[in-house]
């Protein structure tokens, strides 16, 4: 084949080409989402609360960095060991907190002393076991009692709520869907949030004169409500 024999061919090639490009349907673009609408939906559930935690702590100072870590220890070892008679899963739960022992200086710059600290938390279901243990705990005091929900119970409210914020989503749903004139709706993506909320942890002054006003008596304690919220976010598509 000569050169102009392949120059013909190589036109007559491009020609078809262009004749093809031109005859074929134009190709269709992503199709862009109408009709989308996002809300939320939420529900709350009240449930008393059925957890308590009681933090107990004490200090030591002094010059000697062994005998205050000593004294520390001695602390609380004592009160573990009073902790621990009546130690019972889910029910009364022992774990020591933090434990510190930092130095102090003197206005010339060098360390005049050691001051320290520890701290055990008592927490558990059984309010009475826990305040009767607090009280006869006589080596550390008690800094500050909390309230909260058990897992179980957390679980439960939750499943609670959510099913309710779920059915409150799918009505909104309809509600809007018909209000637009639309018959019904389809789910493009949903999300679940959940949390709680209860009071604030009691003072640590309140709880240090309860237990100065009688030795080895228990600790009184009253627990209020938490509310578990489970909200429903999401977008549908109308239809």
């Amino acid at each position: 084949m000569n050169t102009f024999q392949k120059v013909l061919g190589a036109v007559l090639w491009l020609g078809v080409a262009a004749a093809m490009a031109q005859s074929a349907p134009p190709v269709a673009g992503p199709t862009v989402p109408q009709n989308i609408v996002q809300f939320s939906a939420s529900s709350a559930v009240e449930v008393p609360q059925d957890l308590l935690s009681v933090s107990m702590n004490t200090t030591r100072e002094g010059s000697d960095v062994a005998l205050v870590q000593s004294q520390l220890k001695a602390a609380l070892d004592a009160a573990l060991g009073e902790a621990k008679k009546v130690a019972q899963p889910g029910q009364l739960e022992v774990r020591t907190g933090n434990f510190s022992l930092y130095p102090r200086y003197g206005r010339d710059g060098k360390i005049s002393g050691w001051q320290g600290s520890t701290e055990l938390v008592l927490e558990g279901r059984d309010f009475a076991r826990i305040s009767s243990t607090a009280g006869k705990i006589q080596t550390l005091s008690v800094g500050q009692v909390g309230f909260g929900l058990s897992r179980e119970l957390r679980a439960k409210a939750e499943s609670d709520a959510q099913t309710m914020a779920i059915e409150q989503f799918k009505v909104k749903a309809m509600d809007i869907a018909k209000g637009f004139g639309f018959a019904g709706y389809t789910l493009r993506e949903i999300a679940v949030h959940a949390n709680d909320q209860g009071p604030v942890p009691r003072p640590r002054l309140m709880a240090m004169e309860a237990k100065a006003a009688a030795a080895e008596a228990p600790l009184p304690v009253e627990a209020g409500k938490s509310t578990v919220r489970v909200t429903v976010s999401g977008a549908v598509q109308l239809r």
